[in-house]
């Protein structure tokens, strides 16, 4: 009988099979827009200011750089964009170094651009998936926008998801020539429209390197394993993480804490 009931809990077992989630191609498009040479609240060694294209470039090759140690075999390439986008570095490889050479050569335009046309990023973007899902491999574009009042605009086809899209905004305060929120809400429309898998979108108006790090270190998620952007508690508020504290009899343990 233990034979028979042994053999027939092991043919029972459920197993799930191994599956391999397919490498990234990411493309970055940055924005060189004049507002991308504005400074943050932070200075860098001798006291330089230090710029949020400065930041950004940080940020992409920490974001390079980590992604490569978690799988060598994910490829980058760079773009910037201006009134439209344009080529940095076309060819997607997984060298550090090359990433590295193509970002230290990024600088901002001295003039503004006027208008952000998507649609030629989303072609280019277009073309490239295609050709990265003939070799198995998962094709994302990761944006960083830098315009308080100019919103980006696209014609393309609703609903024609064929790569994920991720996008970080960074802005200014509200004030009388600035509408960040105006720009962030057609952004959120954007991704919504474009975005084949669960797309991210992060925003930050308040100058800080570091929180365009977390969200950035955010970004290295794999699309194919994210929960809704809704759903992300990153970081954690200490006041969950903390234990729980067994109640003496007769405390609320609802009460507030003393402030004294």
């Amino acid at each position: 009988m233990e034979g028979l009931e042994s053999g027939s809990s092991a043919q029972s077992r459920y197993k799930l099979k191994a599956t391999r989630i397919p490498n990234e191609d990411i493309l970055f498009c940055i924005d060189v827009d004049p507002e991308s040479n504005i400074e943050m609240k932070i200075t860098g060694p001798n006291g330089r200011p230090i710029t949020r294209l400065d930041a950004i470039k940080q940020a992409v090759l920490l974001f390079t750089n980590a992604k490569l140690s978690m799988n060598p075999d994910h490829r980058f390439a760079l773009c910037a964009l201006g009134r439209t986008n344009f080529w940095i570095r076309k060819e997607f490889n997984s060298d550090f170094e090359s990433a590295r050479a193509a970002v230290s050569g990024l600088s901002a335009n001295d003039s503004a651009s006027g208008q952000a046309d998507l649609t030629h990023l989303f072609r280019a973007a277009a073309h490239e998936a295609k050709k990265s899902k003939a070799h198995k491999r998962l094709f994302r574009v990761i944006l960083i926008y830098c315009r308080s009042s100019v919103q980006p605009h696209h014609q393309w086809p609703i609903n024609q998801k064929i790569f994920t899209l991720d996008i970080m905004y960074l802005h200014d305060k509200p004030g009388h020539e600035n509408c960040p929120q105006k720009v962030y809400d057609v952004l959120v429309d954007t991704l919504e429209q474009v975005s084949e898998c669960e797309g991210y979108i992060f925003e930050s108006g308040q100058g800080l390197a570091r929180v365009l790090f977390r969200h950035m270190c955010v970004l290295l998620s794999h699309p194919l394993q994210r929960c809704i952007q809704d759903e992300i508690e990153i970081p954690k508020s200490l006041a969950k993480k903390s234990p729980a504290i067994d109640a003496q009899p007769g405390e609320d343990i609802n009460a507030p804490a003393s402030t004294q």
